[in-house]
């Protein structure tokens, strides 16, 4: 009898489960073309602008100590070939601060002021520093301190129409549930160069489909939440390594938000070696081929 009772208990649970009114496809916006058309052009801005993701031509991690960049073979650093004089100067890395030396017949700019010696990075604050097409600025990425170069004489990222994508789909647009995290929740993000990170984390998303509840952790947004998503089409269609998507906070005296899968795309290091991406977190990588957003970049081996 108990068992019995435990059986129909079970039946009841699973079905509950499968029959959430709560959750599922959620109601287009009238003007949601209109509307993804806008966040396309936003997204391509991101990537093509003279400090756009797809203009990176270089990460270079600093030594403690000076560091000589140019183009020559013999700088510690050698910039794209033809950018830089063979011997341009010096980064010099002292106590986690950046200070850079031009030599005596180069000069960079900063706000489009020329000058041989600056500190360009206190620890905190990163200045912009420009030669020619060149852009560049400090990073750190936990105890790495390294060079970001962008370089904006790019023919082939000029002629950059998109990537190849899933049409736009309705059935990808879905109604989602946001369960707050505990104060001061964080999760392990661990990114390509093999660093962990504690992460802060607003909370969980729930969302249905295909009679499926799955779940997403979150990760903070100054605006939006974050998402680090890998699915079944990685091994297949899209990026190996997972895809990203930004999606709304509830608005204010509801748990209920829209998760717009059509709005997956690829991260940076799908597209360029020189990009320090976050992986999907394993409770994040789901067992569910989400056919919308971005697929797997072709072609675009040796970007500079």
């Amino acid at each position: 009898m108990i068992f019995r009772f435990l059986q129909l208990t079970t039946i009841l649970l699973l079905i509950t489960a499968c029959s959430r009114s709560d959750l599922g496809k959620a109601p287009l916006p009238d003007n949601y073309e209109e509307e993804f058309d806008t966040w396309q052009e936003s997204r391509m801005e991101s990537l093509t602008n003279p400090t756009g993701w797809m203009r990176l031509a270089g990460m270079y991690w600093l030594e403690e100590g000076q560091n000589s960049f140019g183009t020559g073979d013999q700088a510690d650093i050698k910039f794209p070939e033809g950018t830089l004089p063979a011997y341009a100067g010096e980064f010099m890395l002292a106590d986690g601060k950046v200070t850079l030396q031009a030599a005596d017949d180069v000069e960079f700019t900063y706000n489009e002021e020329p000058f041989q010696q600056r500190e360009i990075y206190d620890g905190e604050e990163a200045l912009s520093i420009q030669y020619g097409s060149l852009e560049w600025l400090v990073i750190k990425r936990e105890d790495l301190i390294g060079i970001r170069l962008y370089n904006k004489d790019n023919p082939k990222v000029d002629a950059f129409s998109g990537f190849e994508r899933y049409p736009i789909d309705s059935e990808w647009y879905l109604t989602a549930k946001f369960i707050p995290a505990e104060v001061d929740e964080t999760i392990s993000i661990v990114n390509v160069l093999g660093q962990l990170m504690d992460t802060p984390t607003p909370g969980t998303i729930e969302f249905m489909k295909n009679g499926k509840v799955y779940t997403l952790d979150a990760l903070e947004g100054t605006d939006q939440m974050f998402l680090i998503v890998g699915d079944l089409t990685n091994q297949t269609e899209t990026y190996q390594a997972g895809r990203y998507l930004y999606i709304d906070y509830p608005e204010e005296e509801s748990d209920y938000t829209v998760i717009d899968f059509n709005k997956l795309y690829n991260p940076p290091c799908a597209y360029n070696l020189f990009s320090t991406c976050q992986l999907p977190p394993i409770q994040n990588r789901l067992d569910l081929e989400i056919t919308a957003g971005e697929k797997r970049p072709q072609d675009w081996e040796g970007l500079e």
